[in-house]
């Protein structure tokens, strides 16, 4: 987010310093086994139901504001270009100067306007998309004067729907006159769905005029069953509150059939074109493994109350499916002696395990690939430059984890990674990525802790800052797992029943390890009192603030069970 106190307003003609860097990704987007559909995946256009909509990454620079003479410490406002005969805008655009140009707006057409005299829930039908009455300005960056005075300002106007329809965006202009009411179309109510706000891109503070405050927004409802989409525009204000309802609405798929979404062959035609390759800490000896190798070779599953241990068939069809996370049931390592040996896990045999969902109303594709590993390795503290080897906090055994695909279903471009880490994670654009092969990306698996990251390096669970914190080391070694040939579909609920079998022991609700509690505190206390005086309280306050599953032995539950299967990743 950039704050603008001394800021100047660009001019038209300062286009061609500021057109900002575009991202192409390495190696052209192949072409896709194709379907017999005019609004199929990677067709450009997505049918929702009475809209049809198609994705502009064009613009034409309307104005910007810089925090300095380096045109990169600011912020761009822009107008979609080359919009389709018979589509419509719904807003203008807005990012940060210091990334590439790779955002986009969607514009939108009518399928089948009405006849005179239909009806829709007994009223008469109204069409779909609509001129806006008016437009309110909402900010300008000049004081009230002559019009040449407002030469090279920015202008942010917000389009006035007739009753029943409502604004997806905003109007960026340099001169004070309204926009022409054509400029956008506006949206039946029943069409649109909830927004919210997601990062803040601008926030002024200029002595001339009132704060005014942009915002990137994404749909409120998100999620597997999310119909929400966003059209790519901005929100801007000068008195919003977080809480408050939002002036604009995102668009509502109904599209059941989800057209846009990729068939079978296509999934694996993605897979093989972005699987990115999983790299191991090259001290990792916690490795992954299939998860048949895994009941192949011992592994145990235990029932509360009974005494009874059953090993566990090598598809799993012997674990108890559904339910919830009761804790009636758990699966633990042998208990003879291959248990120090799968406890290592089987690079040969790994694979990434994945489900593949729609996103954004099937605007997107997530492709979630999930890795499995027989045990997760205790942590290592780091306090300055001192590295404290822990015995058990943060081990267990079993453990699933994933990144995360998002490919447009307008273009068939990978557009994101999402890469998990513990008890979060984020979104990384491809633009910063790194890429081992053509499109095929890279993702760093850490020391013994498994978390994925976009980089090799050193990430700080905790203070970096002060440099205390729990150690999350990833580098570039030998151990890797290629995505785009070792992996396995193991679910596409959309694609309808029976198009992917799902393996028994997905099914299996309950925990993929034992629970042992342990007195971590006493471990943690010894290293507090160690330390310099000067710093005990924080190395303190920072362990208070540690995820508690670093202090229990506890095994996770598998991915169905997680609530990103069916949500959207934390972000």
């Amino acid at each position: 987010m950039f704050g603008c106190k001394c800021f100047r307003w660009s001019r038209i003609s300062d286009l061609s310093s500021r057109e900002p860097d575009t991202f192409l990704l390495p190696a052209p987007i192949p072409q896709w086994p194709q379907e017999c559909s005019a609004t199929g995946f990677a067709s450009g256009i997505i049918k929702l139901g009475e809209l049809e909509v198609h994705k502009i990454s064009k613009f034409e620079f309307v104005c910007g504001c810089n925090l300095s003479q380096d045109r990169k410490q600011g912020v761009s406002f822009y107008k979609p270009r080359g919009v389709p005969d018979g589509f419509f805008s719904l807003g203008h655009y807005c990012q940060p100067n210091n990334k590439p140009l790779r955002g986009y707006v969607l514009v939108a057409r009518e399928v089948a306007k009405p006849e005179a005299g239909d009806h829709c829930n007994g009223n008469p039908c109204l069409s779909a998309l609509q001129d806006p009455l008016d437009y309110t300005l909402v900010w300008s960056s000049s004081d009230v004067g002559s019009e040449e005075n407002f030469d090279g300002s920015g202008y942010f106007w917000l389009p006035q729907p007739p009753e029943g329809y409502k604004a997806l965006g905003f109007i960026a202009t340099n001169k004070p006159v309204k926009p022409e009411l054509g400029e956008v179309k506006c949206v039946r109510g029943d069409l649109t769905d909830e927004c919210e706000t997601h990062r803040l891109i601008l926030k002024t503070t200029s002595v001339l005029s009132e704060v005014l405050a942009v915002w990137s927004i994404r749909p409120r409802h998100r999620g597997m069953h999310g119909k929400g989409i966003s059209a790519g525009t901005f929100f801007c204000s000068c008195y919003w509150s977080t809480g408050e309802e939002l002036s604009i609405a995102c668009l509502k798929s109904f599209d059941t059939s989800l057209q846009g979404m990729p068939n079978l062959d296509q999934i694996h035609a993605i897979i093989r074109h972005y699987g990115p390759t999983l790299f191991f800490h090259p001290d990792e000896v916690y490795l992954p493994s299939s998860v048949q190798w895994f009941f192949d070779n011992g592994a145990l599953l235990y029932t509360r109350g009974d005494s009874v241990v059953k090993p566990i068939e090598p598809d799993g069809s012997n674990l108890p499916g559904g339910g919830t996370n009761d804790g009636q049931y758990w699966i633990d390592l042998p208990s003879d002696v291959r248990r120090e040996i799968v406890k290592f896990g089987n690079l040969q045999s790994a694979k990434l395990y994945v489900h593949v969902k729609p996103a954004l109303g099937g605007t997107f594709t997530d492709i979630a690939m999930w890795i499995f590993c027989p045990f997760n390795g205790p942590a290592t503290l780091k306090v300055g430059l001192v590295n404290v080897p822990l015995s058990k906090i943060g081990q267990h055994v079993g453990d699933w984890e994933h990144f995360t695909l998002r490919v447009s279903n307008f273009t068939g471009e990978l557009w994101s990674i999402y890469f998990s880490q513990h008890s979060g994670g984020e979104w990384v654009d491809a633009y910063d990525l790194e890429f081992i092969a053509g499109n095929k990306a890279t993702v760093y698996s850490s020391k013994n802790g498994h978390a994925s990251f976009p980089h090799p390096g050193n990430y700080m669970q905790g203070s970096s800052k002060l440099g205390i914190g729990i150690r999350n080391d990833a580098a570039r070694s030998n151990l890797c797992v290629d995505s785009s040939t070792q992996y396995e579909i193991m679910a596409a609920e959309y694609l309808g029943h029976g198009a992917v079998s799902e393996p028994c022991w997905l099914q299996y609700m309950r925990e993929w390890g034992p629970t042992i509690i342990y007195d971590s505190r006493k471990e943690l206390e010894k290293i507090v009192d160690r330390l310099p005086v000067m710093v005990r309280n924080s190395v303190q306050n920072i362990f208070d603030k540690l995820p508690v599953e670093l202090f229990k032995e506890e095994g996770p539950t598998g991915p169905k069970e997680k609530n990103n299967w069916v949500g959207d990743e934390r972000w």
